[in-house]
């Protein structure tokens, strides 16, 4: 069937309707469940095991049972995708990861957050995430790319076996996947303690059978295509910054499965909150200051390019798969953003002590 679709559509316009269709869903259901991986670290910070957390778990674990399930079911194979095969950066993980939890927090809301929002009709996290595109793109191509190279080159690893955890550790998928399925039953059980609506609970689910679909699609067409097409997933701060660089530097826009992918999760996002009539019109304030939220977009945009992704395209996309270096990234960008919420609950406090 897809081979048929490459012959009358062509690869460009095929991978540009995969990535338009795991868009829409995923942010469809972004939108709905609330995904938000800050939002989770905000709970923990504060110890607090609330509904975020869960839904943020919910998703997780979702995509690591799609994703490991195709696997183990000979639907998919990512041996030969970026996050496994290439050469990582440990170093560009932990410091990249540390400076996008720091990001998150003070923008409100990671790359794939921003983004969802911004179809609702707010209006701080579009104005945000156009300056986390500049300074992604600054950084992947631009007068910050030497700084990123220089971080980067610090601590690489090479690419094959010293990247997959699951070769460390000597899981199966099989196994992996029996153990993301205990995961997100429990996650759903957190859930409910936490009187999550369960719409929303499974809206989180579809969060993570989205990533799962992302790396199904671009694997079937990689693999009758004749043209080498990298096999990936949902990730934002990259697929953000070629589309926007795309449409102000060419009339003739390169298709693939990221230009899709970002249009998609807009209207996906967009058309929830229609029909849940939550779509409205949020700005800047005196509670909300515009120094804030940019700081965290530049924090952002750099950082994501040093860790190899974003909080989903590292914490979810190359987390599904075992990456080492995501999975690094993940667990820094969760300290991250702890740390930098903890102080400035402190500073808050002594702030209000000294008034």
């Amino acid at each position: 069937m897809i081979e048929g679709l490459l012959d009358q559509f062509g690869e460009g316009l095929v991978l540009a309707t995969a990535g338009a269709v795991t868009g829409v869903l995923f942010g469809a259901m972004a939108q709905h469940s609330r995904f938000c991986l800050r939002a989770a670290t905000v709970e923990v910070s504060e110890a607090v095991f609330g509904p975020r957390l869960a839904i943020w778990l919910i998703a997780f674990c979702a995509a690591v049972l799609a994703v490991q399930g195709a696997i183990a079911a000979g639907l998919l194979d990512v041996s030969g995708s970026r996050p496994l095969a290439a050469t990582g950066s440990m170093s560009g993980a932990i410091i990249g990861g540390l400076m996008f939890g720091a990001g998150m927090i003070l923008a409100r809301g990671c790359s794939s957050r921003l983004l969802v929002l911004s179809a609702t009709g707010n209006l701080r996290a579009l104005i945000t995430g156009l300056v986390l595109t500049l300074v992604a793109q600054a950084s992947l191509r631009g007068v910050l790319s030497p700084l990123r190279e220089n971080l980067a080159a610090l601590w690489l690893i090479e690419g094959g076996q010293g990247r997959n955890i699951m070769s460390y550790l000597g899981l199966t998928s099989v196994l992996v996947a029996v153990l993301a399925a205990v995961g997100l039953c429990a996650a759903m059980a957190l859930a409910v303690t936490r009187e999550v609506k369960l719409t929303r609970a499974f809206a989180a689910a579809g969060v993570g059978v989205a990533v799962g679909l992302g790396w199904l699609l671009t694997y079937a067409v990689s693999q009758v295509s004749f043209e080498v097409v990298p096999v990936a997933s949902v990730t934002f701060t990259g697929p953000s910054a070629d589309t926007l660089m795309g449409l102000v530097n060419t009339s003739d826009l390169p298709l693939g499965f990221g230009v899709g992918l970002v249009p998609g999760v807009f209207i996906g996002a967009g058309g929830m909150a229609l029909l849940t009539g939550e779509a409205k019109i949020a700005r800047f304030g005196t509670d909300t200051p515009m120094e804030r939220y940019l700081i965290g977009a530049v924090l952002m945009g750099f950082g994501s390019m040093l860790a190899g992704g974003c909080a989903v395209g590292a914490g979810m996309s190359g987390g599904s798969i075992f990456a080492l270096t995501a999975w690094v990234a993940l667990f820094c960008m969760w300290l991250g953003a702890m740390a930098v919420h903890i102080a400035l609950l402190r500073f808050s406090d002594r702030a209000s002590a000294v008034a």
